[in-house]
């Protein structure tokens, strides 16, 4: 039985850069790499060739992307971009927060799309989880690295 932490939730802009992302691996990318791999056996002795260790590495993460994005994909479940009309924190939402003195926007989204220095918290992280479900007015208590943080939620649209 699958139950939600079995499925990646993306906004259908999230999912097209993961399908492209996809295809530039397995279209372009991994064709370079094997090139490099085989400029670097062509050049001899590939026992100490740092052009060939490095051509390896570089074919394992890009396998290694591959494979997690084929998973991804495996589980994909595409949801809008919009807050819940209802005015409650949700997937897709600016949250505009007071938070010690200060205040704050950002975008609450899924785990693939997470960006914190362009303002996209994920859903699943600590704060995103205790944002979840609140609405405007609201106070969120939250335990920060640097300590308990409480936010103040002004906004959420």
């Amino acid at each position: 039985m699958e139950n939600n932490n079995d499925k990646v939730f993306l906004t259908a802009t999230a999912l097209e850069n993961i399908k492209k992302e996809y295809e530039e691996l397995t279209t372009v990318k991994r064709k370079e790499v094997a090139q490099k791999i085989k400029a670097a056996r062509e050049e001899g002795d590939i026992t100490d060739s740092a052009m060939y260790d490095s051509a390896r590495r570089e074919q394992s993460f890009v396998e290694g992307r591959i494979g997690e994005l084929t998973q991804m994909l495996k589980k994909v479940v595409v949801v809008e971009e919009v807050c819940s009309p209802n005015g409650e924190v949700s997937l897709g939402c600016k949250v505009k927060v007071h938070i010690e003195g200060t205040e704050d926007e950002f975008r609450l989204v899924s785990a693939p799309e997470a960006d914190p220095a362009a303002k996209k918290i994920s859903i699943d992280s600590p704060l995103g989880q205790a944002m979840l479900g609140k609405k405007m007015g609201d106070e969120v208590v939250y335990e920060a690295p640097v300590g308990t943080l409480t936010y103040k939620i002004l906004s959420v649209g």
